[in-house]
């Protein structure tokens, strides 16, 4: 085992200081979808809403408002007495609404302690967080028996090193996607020995997105089978992010798909159930100087899946200046359906289009559009009578999404961080857990991001020299 601060981490001390804001292009999509849903209620405005959405009902809006108040204003229930300890690595920007915010409402989760490359950085964060032990290194809090849990926040480029000395320490380990920078350093990391034992430590990719009630309910209205083509999509306006940005750096195992562009890539993977054969394409914009050389900032990319089935993922961190929803569109394969009304001569057939607008953060903002198109066809292909019926869906809870979902734990205010966190939780406990991203998963979501950085001439992020 080498000693000492690895080559990734070295570039990490050395970039600019928004290195520390890791996750921080998370927070802005929050803040602008509200915005936007805001000033939709105002006439003068007449700001169109992404997707030709019209604007909320009053009602709506209210609820709305409920909503996230109460998501950053969560009641506080008296802590266990054994409840979990949290150290976390960095003073990154994302933490307080992936980890910190959701703990206040969990009773069996403290906070415990922070620790960043700056002691002064972090007693600040510290201080407006309010958690009360600040440690002189990320070793710091690996080292202290006191501490159960880590969260691992850092640039991509760290999260492998860090991620395997927490396991190794004994840490349960929530890590921020991307898991790692590629398959490589995901096979080490997710067949660690350590991770076999029966008292193993618990180790999570925090694909937060796919713990929320949205998510769930839209994926039971889709048989993989059935999958003609999936489509998804996400960005970030230009103004958010920066060409200084530890996004853009590549030794920091930067770029958009390692971003973004890696919530598109799970949600082709899950909707097929399965995992690409083939990268067809991977079209990218990049930068091609400095340490942002072969950092992408926009791609396209398709590949096939078993069956033949065609999935395609798009997402730019240099987008337009009104944000527009994340979001995953499914095409069924035609589908007979029977009909003992219709004369033999003709068939009715079934060409169905679901959509999940608001696919990365739910809880601001969501919408399910199913699309039918019924078509009566005669024998030799011509369409006699068509026409079409759509239906609409908002599930902010798992009792709203009812069926095998209806007596799932959640609040109308839960984040999908929180639901993430109560899954966590109760796996570190031994509890049952209703979703859960596998080791497998993210080593499979890993190589997915491999194929499509080798298909765009790019290369893979750089592999870790810790072992």
């Amino acid at each position: 085992m080498e000693s000492g601060i690895s080559r990734n981490q070295n570039a990490y001390h050395k970039s600019n200081a928004l290195a520390d804001l890791v996750g921080d292009f998370h927070v802005v999509p929050l803040a602008t979808s509200l915005s936007l849903a805001f000033e939709n209620q105002l006439p003068t405005l007449k700001l169109p809403l992404p997707c030709g959405q019209t604007a909320p009902k009053n009602d709506e809006m209210a609820a709305l408002v409920s909503r996230i108040w109460q998501a950053f204003n969560p009641p506080r229930p008296a802590k266990t007495s054994n409840a979990l300890k949290f150290g976390i690595l960095g003073a990154a920007n994302i933490a307080p609404l992936a980890l910190i915010n959701p703990a206040k409402s969990h009773p069996e989760v403290i906070i415990q302690a922070v620790s960043a490359r700056d002691r002064k950085k972090a007693e600040a964060y510290a201080k407006s967080n309010g958690i009360p032990e600040v440690k002189d290194s990320y070793q710091d809090i690996l080292d202290d028996p006191n501490i159960d849990c880590v969260f691992i926040p850092l640039p991509n480029g760290l999260h492998y090193e860090w991620a395997v000395r927490a396991i190794r320490a004994g840490k349960h380990v929530l890590l921020e996607k991307p898991s790692v920078s590629n398959a490589i350093e995901a096979e080490i990391l997710f067949k660690l020995p350590e991770l076999s034992k029966p008292d193993a430590p618990v180790l999570l990719e925090a694909f937060h997105n796919r713990f929320f009630p949205a998510w769930a309910y839209f994926r039971s209205l889709i048989n993989s089978e059935n999958v003609a083509h999936v489509s998804s999509s996400s960005m970030i306006p230009w103004w958010a992010t920066s060409k200084n940005d530890i996004h853009f750096n590549y030794s920091l195992a930067g770029g958009t798909m390692m971003a973004m562009g890696t919530y598109n890539f799970s949600a082709l993977r899950l909707i097929f159930d399965a995992d690409p054969e083939e990268c067809l394409s991977c079209d990218t914009k990049a930068f091609d100087d400095g340490v942002h050389k072969n950092c992408d900032y926009e791609f396209k990319a398709k590949f096939r899946f078993p069956g033949g089935g065609i999935g395609e993922a798009s997402s730019t961190l240099k987008g337009g200046t009104i944000l527009l929803p994340s979001s995953v569109t499914v095409t069924n394969k035609e589908d007979v359906i029977p009909d003992n009304t219709l004369p033999t001569s003709q068939k009715k057939v079934l060409l169905r289009e679901l959509t999940l607008y608001g696919l990365v953060h739910g809880l601001f903002w969501h919408r399910i559009d199913v699309k039918d198109v019924f078509e009566i066809r005669s024998k030799n292909g011509e369409v006699i009578k068509k026409w079409e019926e759509k239906n609409t869906h908002k599930v902010y809870t798992f009792k709203e999404a009812g069926g095998e979902f209806a007596d799932l734990p959640g609040e109308v205010y839960w984040m999908s961080y929180r639901h993430q966190l109560e899954q966590f939780v109760n796996r570190v406990r031994g509890r049952k857990t209703q979703h859960w991203v596998s080791g497998d998963d993210s080593i499979a979501q890993m190589k997915m991001l491999d194929m499509a950085y080798e298909k765009s001439g790019l290369g893979l992020r750089p592999t870790s020299t810790y072992r």
